[in-house]
């Protein structure tokens, strides 16, 4: 039976703990040169619903560059933006490739998904989780911090699938996580009392940066609530991470933000540019902490 990631969940912390290790490994590879073609010959299939570009550009360059090849497909390119069912089109893709990366709205259609898939299944986003985004944010906190076991994160803004993505890793990973959401964009409660005393969720900002390690944030309107933009920047007033509130926090906290970033919005100029921010490796991060999942899934 093949292995997915359709969650963070889905791993051990042995297993999380190897693929950032591995990630990290694999980026010193690609800086010295040095090739690596453990994937060689394997096929990466994409379906994409949602629209993307770091998703997409770090998905196909690392089967590249692990010696494999991608096919790309969005609903204009597959039966399913014809009505296919989803049930379909998995057990006949997975006859073709050897593992597929699936960016949709719905956590049920992912799963529906993998669970008629012959070959491992990657969530590449959905509504409820992003873990792809957040095994980057994991390697990054550790090139730069060391082992984030321990460590205080703040997230602050919308409690999305990034946020709850964040709430998954803190679970496995040991450190405390503590989200400022207003009201009505909480984070998904029953993962915050699985998490137990790890997690905690108020309304405050500054309290929740007090001492923080790393502070993370993400767009107040994500692909699908642009009709909620208005009320939603009417809600967020008081969230945006500035150097205001970086001033509340541990001297030297790392700041994150998954892209695209709006600034003067959830993030200000000063501190997504700054010398806080460490966005742009975190970005970079998606290549290898992809190019180590690939692998985990596929070779074991």
């Amino acid at each position: 039976m093949s292995k997915h990631l359709l969650s963070l969940m889905d791993l051990s912390p042995q297993d999380l703990r190897r693929i950032i290790e591995r990630a990290i490994e694999l980026k010193a590879l690609h800086r010295e040169g040095k090739a690596c073609a453990s994937l060689e010959g394997k096929v990466l299939g994409m379906i994409f619903e949602k629209s993307s570009t770091r998703t997409r550009v770090s998905f196909e360059s690392g089967i590249f560059q692990l010696g494999g090849t991608a096919i790309f497909l969005s609903p204009r390119d597959t039966q399913l933006g014809r009505g296919e069912p989803i049930e379909d089109t998995a057990r006949v893709l997975s006859r073709m490739v050897d593992i597929i990366a699936v960016r949709t709205f719905g956590q049920d259609t992912l799963e529906r998904f993998a669970a008629h898939s012959r070959v491992p299944v990657i969530n590449a986003l959905t509504d409820r989780y992003h873990p792809c985004q957040v095994l980057a944010d994991i390697q990054t906190f550790v090139e730069h911090r060391g082992d984030i076991g321990g460590a205080t994160i703040a997230w602050i803004g919308d409690g999305n699938n990034m946020c709850n993505s964040f709430i998954n890793a803190a679970r496995l990973l040991d450190f405390n996580l503590r989200a400022a959401c207003p009201s009505g964009y909480l984070p998904d409660p029953e993962l915050v009392r699985q998490a137990g005393n790890r997690v905690s969720v108020s309304s405050d900002p500054g309290a929740a940066v007090s001492g923080a390690d790393l502070i993370v944030t993400d767009v107040w309107a994500s692909m699908g609530q642009e009709a909620e933009q208005d009320a939603r920047l009417a809600a967020f007033e008081g969230y945006q991470v500035n150097e205001g509130l970086i001033a509340k926090a541990k001297p030297g906290v790392l700041v994150m933000h998954c892209l695209p970033a709006h600034r003067g919005e959830e993030i200000s100029a000063k501190v997504l540019d700054g010398p806080h921010s460490v966005v742009w490796d975190e970005a970079e991060n998606r290549l290898h902490a992809q190019k180590a999942l690939m692998e985990f899934l596929l070779l074991g």
